[in-house]
């Protein structure tokens, strides 16, 4: 996967006939009328994800978003779909990675909802990453049990992803949870079983957070919209440190991203001027 360029021109002129910036969350996201998440997104007996390079994008950075779907944070995928996406994406490339890969993962509560976690493909395009990310059910679930499951995008990117960053290079990817919610501190054998087909270990968050931090970087942004974000906030900054990126308004979220990874990349081999994996830039 991966293997498509980011045209932004496209994608405005796409988005504008399917009316993204017009029409309602359950006009575009069309999984959320059927209450189930999209066949092709249940991660139910998938054995890796891959990020691979290609001759378009040669030295591909393996980016996985991991977006909160439950009720308080469902907006957001709707606001990335309106204008955040094409910000991001093009920003990072602008920006000086011209390869970026992007993993769209949709994160529940495995304790109460139907569908804690949904998995998308590592993808360059336009066209892909909108498909990916409009297949995304938008479950408005989660519990009163103080907590969601950010925990499963540690556990799918330690053990169900591969990348050429890191088999070739060496190089960790990035991987970004968001949220307003602690992190559930266990994750039993029972739920991956049920989740992905198989598992024999229950994990705790700490050991799934040390097992993902092999191959990626991993950070949180915290949305402070209320009282309960804001004591959230104070636990993630415990368990990530300056890994936790504190925001108020979740508009910022591409630009937060944007600017950890083009910072990153700078300075490395993945980093050059220009826009090379981008057709058609043009930023508005």
């Amino acid at each position: 996967m991966g293997s498509a360029r980011y045209d932004l021109n496209a994608r405005y002129d796409r988005a504008r006939k399917a009316g993204y910036g017009t029409k309602s969350a359950g006009e575009i996201f069309t999984q959320n009328a059927k209450r189930m998440a999209h066949e092709s997104m249940n991660p139910h007996g998938i054995s890796f994800r891959e990020s691979r390079d290609s001759e378009v994008h040669p030295n591909s950075v393996p980016i996985i978003l991991g977006l909160d779907v439950t009720g308080s944070m469902g907006h957001i995928p709707y606001e990335l779909i309106r204008e955040g996406l094409p910000k991001l994406m093009g920003g990072i490339i602008q920006g000086g990675v011209p390869d970026p890969a992007l993993l769209f993962l949709g994160i529940g509560d495995h304790e109460c909802d139907g569908y804690p976690l949904q998995v998308g493909q590592f993808e360059s395009g336009d066209t892909e990453l909108d498909m990916w990310l409009t297949r995304t059910y938008i479950e408005s679930g989660g519990g009163g049990n103080a907590g969601e499951s950010y925990l499963l995008a540690w556990y799918f990117a330690a053990f169900h992803t591969r990348t050429d960053a890191f088999e070739k290079r060496r190089q960790k990817g990035l991987l970004f949870t968001v949220g307003d919610e602690p992190c559930l501190k266990t994750l039993p054998a029972s739920a991956i079983r049920e989740i992905m087909g198989k598992g024999q270990q229950t994990y705790t968050h700490f050991e799934l957070l040390e097992e993902a931090k092999k191959k990626y970087e991993v950070y949180h942004i915290s949305v402070l919209h209320s009282d309960q974000a804001l004591r959230a906030d104070r636990g993630w900054r415990e368990l990530l440190e300056q890994n936790c990126i504190s925001i108020e308004d979740h508009r910022e979220i591409p630009n937060v991203i944007k600017g950890i990874i083009c910072d990153k990349f700078k300075n490395s081999t993945f980093g050059t001027t220009g826009t090379g994996g981008l057709d058609q830039f043009n930023m508005l």
